[in-house]
């Protein structure tokens, strides 16, 4: 139990840092995505030949969501703009690398809300 709530522990805390708007430069978007692929490959059964393109996937993702997270606090709207059409390119990669089944699962997935202790929550907010 100690080693999963330890690591429960640092997805909360890493999910908690990066959804109060936290700067580029401490934005660990190798550790996201990580965090990212630990719950999407049991949940979409993803297969080892998977998990290396999705991670390649989830860590471009988050180094370019990593650039515009100030406009979340300085320009919305731009930020909205701008995670549309980021979103929009990493999704579209992401159901190249995944059956069809999967992908319908994978966006079954998204958190209601922007859920700072659901690491999901950065690939959809």
């Amino acid at each position: 139990m100690g080693i999963a709530t330890t690591q429960a522990q640092s997805i909360l805390d890493q999910a908690k840092k990066t959804a109060g708007g936290v700067q580029g430069s401490s934005f660990d978007a190798g550790g996201i995505a990580n965090s990212i692929l630990g719950k999407l490959t049991p949940a979409l059964s993803l297969t080892d030949a998977q998990q290396p393109k999705v991670q390649s996937v989830l860590t471009d993702f988050m180094k370019k969501k990593s650039t515009i997270m100030p406009l979340q606090q300085t320009n919305p709207t731009d930020y909205t703009s701008k995670f549309g059409a980021l979103q929009k390119g990493g999704f579209s990669k992401l159901k190249t690398l995944m059956t069809l089944s999967q992908y319908t699962k994978f966006l079954g997935l998204k958190p209601k809300t922007n859920d700072a202790t659901n690491v999901l929550s950065q690939l959809f907010y």
